[in-house]
């Protein structure tokens, strides 16, 4: 009996100094280090307005749009979002419909006539008609950022070139070099468009 006492004793111990230990000491750890080497990245990547107001994350897409849904022509459109209307962070998902899915065949032609509409016909890149795996995605195709240029040079009275210029400005290249392809972040580009 008191062997068993003794052994439950040290188990209960144990329990207390590893929950303190590694569930409060090492989070805390992880915060202070990530707060001290990565503060923006830490703090969830917010976007703030000249008067310190969270405008947004770039990590989270963003809608361009009108209050009926229509897209703002003076704004580089975001990927579609697979969050339903607009990209509410709390929605988050893929939409996990296969090629044949009559769903997912349906959005893509609305949306390959919502983009001829907006920009004229071509080629449009496979990020303007369908979602990420998120739903959330902030960035574009190098491609699909400079489908959309001329219309946006046109609705803010700028030249193509200085359009090209902050499209290539915003351009992120491909991680560690290799990685993925060059992509350009909408939610940084529209805010540089606005400081203009």
């Amino acid at each position: 009996m008191r062997t068993t006492l003794r052994t439950a004793g040290v188990a209960v111990r144990a329990m207390l100094v590893f929950t303190l230990l590694l569930g409060v000491g090492y989070m805390l750890l992880i915060t202070a280090v990530g707060q001290i080497a990565l503060p923006f990245t830490a703090n969830g990547s917010l976007i703030r307005t000249a008067d310190g107001q969270v405008a947004g994350s770039q990590l989270i897409g963003q809608s361009f749009t009108d209050a009926d849904g229509n897209a703002l022509p003076q704004y580089f459109q975001s990927r579609p979002s697979a969050a339903g209307d607009g990209y509410d962070s709390a929605a988050s998902s893929g939409s996990n419909l296969g090629p044949e899915n009559d769903d997912l065949i349906s959005s893509i032609e609305e949306r390959t006539a919502a983009a001829v509409e907006l920009d004229g016909s071509g080629r449009i890149p496979a990020d303007a008609l369908t979602a990420s795996a998120s739903g959330l995605d902030p960035d574009i195709s190098v491609a699909n950022a400079e489908r959309q240029g001329a219309r946006v040079a046109e609705a803010r009275g700028l030249s193509a070139s200085e359009v090209e210029s902050l499209v290539d400005a915003h351009t992120i290249p491909r991680d560690l070099g290799y990685l993925g392809d060059p992509r350009v972040n909408v939610v940084a580009l529209n805010r540089a468009l606005d400081a203009l």
